[in-house]
């Protein structure tokens, strides 16, 4: 097929909601970010927590899904899942990630690379009891990434995990809980016209401080 006759070639948005000079960031990433997320929060986007998470096996072999941000501090951004899922399974092969924000009504992305840990049990167990009940019987239920014979499975474990559990005092399993991804470079993107988009990005060094660089768009 000729790409420049099919249609999809021609789907296009000329990008000039706003700008991003080097006198506009924060010597910081996560000040940077914690702006950008404010802004974001301030607009009433929906879901801005949702982020591309990237991971790849002990091969190198790349894989991406959507997860949702449920904290960050000064030490890196936090998410949860089943620790015996495939992305869990791909980052204890190799505990490095990327994480993408895309919020297409401010034009901009979010890149962050870096190394991934667990979080610490306690951590793991507040927030999952922050969870709502049936999302809590879910981690029980579901054996994330494996094959299942039918859908029946799953809701045949659900009743089996609620008749056991109740609806209150529901245990964190074992194999669910948080990772922390410790970035070491964050960019920010910001669309602008005839795709000379900004970019700014910021590189951790030895001594804990940000470089930050202007990159091509």
């Amino acid at each position: 097929m000729n790409a420049s006759n099919d249609p999809i070639a021609n789907i296009r948005i000329d990008y000039k909601l706003k700008s991003l000079s080097e006198e506009d960031t924060a010597d910081n990433a996560y000040e940077q970010f914690s702006k950008w997320w404010s802004e974001a929060r301030n607009s009433h986007l929906h879901e801005i927590n949702a982020m591309t998470l990237a991971t790849a096996d002990k091969n190198g072999t790349p894989s991406a899904r959507i997860v949702l941000l449920k904290g960050y501090d000064a030490r890196g951004f936090i998410f949860f899942t089943n620790y015996n899922s495939a992305k869990g399974n791909e980052l204890e092969e190799n505990p490095k990630a990327s994480l993408l924000f895309f919020w297409k009504e401010l034009e901009r992305q979010i890149r962050i690379d870096g190394t991934v840990e667990k979080i610490s049990a306690l951590e793991s167990d507040i927030y999952f009891k922050s969870r709502p009940a049936g999302s809590r019987i879910g981690a029980w239920a579901s054996p994330q990434s494996t094959v299942i014979e039918n859908r029946k499975v799953i809701e045949e474990n659900f009743l089996k995990y609620e008749e056991q559990f109740g609806t209150e005092n529901i245990p964190r399993p074992e194999h669910w809980g948080g990772y922390l991804v410790k970035p070491n470079k964050l960019e920010f993107w910001q669309g602008r016209s005839s795709r000379l988009h900004d970019r700014i990005q910021y590189t951790l060094q030895t001594d804990g401080n940000w470089k930050r660089e202007r990159l091509a768009p």
